[in-house]
């Protein structure tokens, strides 16, 4: 290891010499010679590519001393709330037959995707803030990063065929049973996952077997951007693909949603000349969807503007990092509890038979 390091530094005193030589020789032939002498120099430079088993360590978040218990605590309590809040809204939907419809299944779905979320992430954050674990193996991090992918993936298609279903109800309320089926019910929910899985499994195919040359992920959880930007060379083509892929599918699944809600903006409009009661239900039934939906974006669009400023602290940013995962999974089963009259009412109804049974 000494003799090695003792080679790179040599090197690094040639390219430095010849650098120096390069800026008197300018004009001469020799200056290609040189210029092709120090290519080759800095490949002698590269690190050897990893082998397995790879054993990355996660840098997480800069804790001040005595400060790990106390963020340990929220992150256990945000943990908490996702798996209460998320718990509750799923089991009432799968024991009340009343709520076997094809809204409050969309939202079942929504649940299901919000809970693999915050799982992937939170449980892995609280260890850090515990115990200072930062060492994660490599089949472990690709699932995390698997599952991260796929949560973001998700609840945008999740929240298009909801979307879709939302346009029926109030463009074509007449034929919605007929249009909302149950095999076409189940047809959406396996199709949402079923893009978002295929999505994520091309985006990983391209970069699965790169080689490694380093091991420390510089973030709080595991992603496809940053175990790539741990390549021994450049990986640009596939770097180019995988981003042509997600800003087509955000942008493809935007347009969805979008294009549902003008729609049943403008039935809305044209419903409340006739029935003002009919057009205040409609909205009130399309709006948790539509605030979930900007939730989610939101705080996406968090990240990519905290990483346009270097000057805020990389605790900040990584923070600002993971608020799609906290929160969407937290505000979420409020915003279809307060606003769902028949999901709240269910709840209530359940909360009260249980403390019954108990007297």
């Amino acid at each position: 290891m000494v003799i090695r390091s003792h080679k790179i530094t040599r090197v690094v005193f040639w390219k430095t010499e010849i650098s120096v030589l390069l800026t008197y020789l300018d004009g001469f032939d020799i200056h290609v010679f040189y210029r092709t002498l120090l290519f080759w120099m800095e490949n002698l430079t590269m690190v050897t590519p990893l082998k397995q088993p790879i054993v990355f360590e996660l840098e997480g978040f800069f804790v001040p001393p005595g400060y790990s218990s106390l963020l340990f605590f929220l992150a256990l309590l945000n943990y908490i709330v996702v798996l209460l809040g998320n718990g509750v809204v799923l089991c009432v939907i799968v024991i009340d037959k009343s709520l076997h419809r094809p809204m409050f299944i969309l939202v079942c779905n929504l649940v299901v995707c919000d809970l693999l979320g915050a799982t992937a992430v939170l449980p892995r954050l609280m260890m850090h803030f515990l115990t200072g674990q930062k060492r994660i193996a490599y089949i472990l991090a690709i699932a995390q990063a698997f599952c991260v992918h796929t949560y973001g993936a998700a609840v945008q298609t999740i929240l298009g065929a909801m979307a879709y279903d939302r346009y029926i109800a109030v463009c074509e309320p007449l034929r919605y049973h007929a249009i909302m089926t149950s095999a076409r019910l189940h047809f959406c929910c396996a199709l949402a996952w079923f893009i978002a899985l295929l999505l994520i499994a091309v985006l990983f195919a391209f970069h699965i077997n790169t080689p490694l040359c380093g091991n420390i992920i510089r973030h709080v959880y595991c992603s496809n951007r940053t175990i790539i930007s741990l390549a021994c060379s450049p990986t640009l083509p596939s770097n180019i693909v995988g981003l042509s892929m997600t800003w087509s599918f955000s942008t493809g699944i935007f347009v969805i949603i979008a294009f549902s809600y003008i729609r049943i903006l403008h039935a809305s409009v044209k419903l409340g000349r006739s029935d003002s009661s009919a057009q205040s239900k409609a909205l009130r039934t399309c709006a948790p969807h539509l605030v979930v939906y900007l939730v989610f974006e939101i705080a996406s669009l968090i990240i990519v503007v905290s990483y346009r400023f270097p000057s805020v602290s990389r605790n900040i940013q990584k923070f600002f990092s993971i608020l799609f995962i906290i929160i969407p999974p937290v505000i979420n089963p409020i915003i279809y509890g307060l606003v769902s009259k028949e999901l709240r009412g269910s709840i209530i109804k359940h909360f009260i038979t249980q403390v019954s049974c108990k007297k």
